[in-house]
């Protein structure tokens, strides 16, 4: 049985600051780019929380893997792995703020997976309307290009593109498997280790294997690894499993929309980059779309509550 509770005033402040430091880990990632590569970003960060975590474990005396969870926790590593790898190299080639709307289409991978998955899962015709709702905001995204824009070129934004979109499925399929497998039981810092190391490890091999291992160690650079290795990916990844232990999934997902638009947002104010025309109305159509997949229930309450409200008038 499901014992997650209700989204309360906490879990509404903690997804909030979680949602924030999401959008924000785009932008530092794309700020110095010019001096170290996303990807080779990706894997040193991985490895600044994998140590701490670990370090924190073991003076909790908390086992760092065990029999039931190594095979599902590396599944999951290799998962999270490709899915960053994936937002390294898409930064590459595409706008912070498009790496952040087409990463965050997740939740309609997960809605669309859970509903061939689980028969409890299955799609309302409100989430339906949002999928299409969505993914034709995608389209319109990728088509509806500005020649004028003084953004990368077309073809080299559609593959980061791409990428992104691709990362969003990986991101979709660790949900759904932590969900569906002994990782939903086991101890949010054992399942976030394994994510870490194992994406340290194929990262870091990817950095080597592309020839992406330059950089200039600016004080940027250092301070953007500290922070991302710290705040990003050990102190947001570990607050998120553990409200996904607590609290309805479904409702987490909600709030989570919120990440694009504060991405979105700082990429405009911190990196300069355009409101593109086609992007813009592409990505209003992807956010609604995605509040409708992740929000069915609390919608279908508001309209069950007017049609309840208009029946009354009409007595």
């Amino acid at each position: 049985m499901d014992t997650r509770k209700e989204m309360d005033s906490l879990a509404i402040g903690l997804v909030t600051l979680t949602s924030f430091t999401w959008g924000l880990q785009q932008v530092l990632l794309k700020a110095v780019s010019a001096d170290m590569s996303p990807v080779l970003q990706i894997a040193i960060r991985s490895g600044i929380a994998a140590a701490l975590l670990a370090a924190v474990m073991m003076y909790r005396q908390e086992k760092l893997f065990s029999d039931h969870t190594w095979k599902p926790g590396l599944m999951a590593g290799v998962l999270f792995a490709l899915e960053f790898f994936l937002v390294g190299e898409g930064l590459r080639h595409t706008t912070a703020s498009h790496m952040i709307v087409f990463l965050y289409t997740a939740p309609i991978f997960v809605a669309l997976i859970l509903h061939v998955k689980i028969k409890s899962e299955r799609l309302t015709p409100i989430q339906w309307l949002g999928i299409l709702v969505a993914f034709t905001g995608i389209s319109i995204a990728f088509l509806w290009r500005d020649v004028h824009s003084s953004t990368p070129s077309a073809p080299n934004m559609l593959w980061g593109d791409l990428l992104a979109l691709t990362a969003a499925l990986f991101w979709a399929l660790t949900t759904v498997l932590i969900r569906s497998s002994s990782l939903a039981k086991a101890p949010a810092t054992q399942t976030l280790l394994y994510q870490l190391v194992v994406c340290f490890i194929i990262v870091s091999f990817a950095a080597i294997a592309l020839g992406q291992t330059h950089y200039t160690l600016t004080t940027a650079v250092v301070s953007n690894l500290a922070f991302q290795g710290v705040v990003v990916t050990f102190g947001s990844l570990l607050l998120w499993f553990w409200l996904l232990r607590q609290y309805s999934a479904s409702q987490l997902g909600v709030f989570t929309f919120m990440t694009p638009l504060f991405g979105v947002l700082l990429s405009v104010w911190l990196l300069d980059e355009p409101f593109e025309e086609g992007f813009l109305y592409g990505a209003i159509l992807v956010l609604l779309g995605i509040f409708m997949v992740s929000g069915h229930a609390r919608i279908g309450g508001y309209l069950a509550l007017l049609r309840n409200s208009a029946a009354r008038i009409d007595r």
